[in-house]
């Protein structure tokens, strides 16, 4: 049997051979919107959303029925870019569907059709829209869920990242979208999100549009149960040894994040030669790699963030999970000014993405920054130094 050079696959679409687990999370995306329904799907960042939502696309329930559409509006900070980001990823979708199924959406948005054209030479659709060029995006939006309703076959769009339209510029965008949503038979909708207690209070929260209008998945860490066995089962395969234990202490060092223990054993088994064992030095170099080449961003990040922030952020790498962090005791064990300047700091390192709470702990949201941070602090042993 012929595998690829790499079974740890960290970019693009994964095959079910090299998906692990999340077999019961799947079956009920999969369930939820070919049965007619919408759903949010929470986790933290890193923790295998797109991957999910793909896997799902790629099912033959959807595969063979549906359109799919995937748009991430994490850098959007307006309606104008969601706008914008929504009729790309719907443009692009469709040209493998031929000519007239292209044509038939650029009729539908004719707001801003003249934007759309055809190569002269290849006959092949072109997309020369710039973001400018939307100048009532309400109404271009409206035409975009007009094609959507009237689609040849029905449609699913996964919004990743929905909880930024809430910081929108714009007033009642959430109803915006919800009167739109819900007037669609032809197409629903997962609405996935890394800021977990404001996905919440989007869709659980009376007050707020999208109330009790979709059903919720919470995407957690896969047991160390199921992911030591993926891992040493994949070296095995290719003659390879590795033990189960040194696999367990990169899950701990990652706390179960997706595509960082991903990452760590996609560049060890590049590292260790058939025929051989992946030894727990060899782990800790490839994870020393991986951070030290991107030095250069993790420095241009710390050199942007103001003296007090940076200050809380060290404490929280520190702790790793910091619990009760405006209390006497944190505030005393890390040497920081004031309960008061501890949470202006903290607002500003979550507006920036840096940080986020889950489960009463403040965490760094990039687990390869956060140990990059420890060892600049001068951290003492390595997570994965020799017990």
């Amino acid at each position: 049997m012929t595998y690829p050079l790499n079974p740890f696959i960290v970019a693009g679409r994964i095959e079910p051979e090299y998906f692990c687990d999340r077999r019961t999370e799947a079956r009920r995306l999969v369930k939820s919107v070919t049965n007619g329904n919408n759903i949010v799907l929470i986790s933290p960042r890193r923790m295998g959303k797109t991957g999910l939502i793909q896997y799902c696309y790629d099912q033959p329930e959807i595969s063979n029925a549906y359109y799919t559409f995937f748009v991430d509006i994490l850098h959007t900070s307006s309606l104008r870019e969601f706008t914008y980001m929504l009729g790309r990823e719907i443009f692009r979708t469709l040209l493998p569907f031929g000519r007239r199924i292209v044509a038939r959406f650029v009729s539908t948005i004719r707001s801003i059709s003249g934007k759309f054209g055809f190569d002269p030479m290849t006959g092949i659709p072109t997309f020369n829209l710039e973001l400018g060029d939307i100048e009532r995006p309400e109404y271009t939006l409206e035409e975009i869920f007009l094609y959507l309703a009237e689609a040849d076959r029905p449609c699913i769009v996964a919004i990743d990242e929905f909880q930024q339209v809430a910081r929108y510029p714009e007033k009642n965008i959430e109803a915006l979208l919800r009167s739109h949503i819900q007037r669609l038979r032809n197409c629903h909708f997962i609405f996935a999100g890394s800021e977990r207690h404001m996905m919440q209070e989007m869709f659980t929260s009376s007050a707020r549009p999208f109330y009790h209008s979709a059903d919720l998945l919470e995407l957690k860490a896969i047991p160390p149960s199921v992911y030591v066995p993926f891992v040493v089962g994949h070296f095995e395969k290719r003659h390879r040894a590795i033990d189960p234990a040194d696999v367990e202490r990169v899950y701990e060092m990652f706390q179960g994040h997706t595509y960082y223990i991903q990452k760590a054993f996609n560049e060890a088994f590049s590292d260790t030669p058939e025929g051989s064992r992946c030894s727990i030095d060899i782990i800790r170099r490839s994870i020393d790699t991986i951070v030290e080449s991107n030095d250069t961003i993790f420095r241009e990040i710390l050199s942007n963030i103001p003296e007090k922030q940076k200050q809380l952020l060290y404490a929280i790498a520190r702790d790793g999970e910091a619990k009760a962090i405006t209390s006497a005791a944190f505030i005393r064990r890390h040497r920081l000014s004031s309960a008061s300047s501890v949470q202006s700091a903290l607002l500003r390192l979550v507006d920036k993405d840096i940080v986020s709470c889950c489960a009463d702990s403040w965490t760094i949201n990039d687990r390869l920054f956060a140990f990059w941070l420890r060892r600049l602090y001068g951290a003492p042993t390595h997570p994965l130094a020799p017990l």
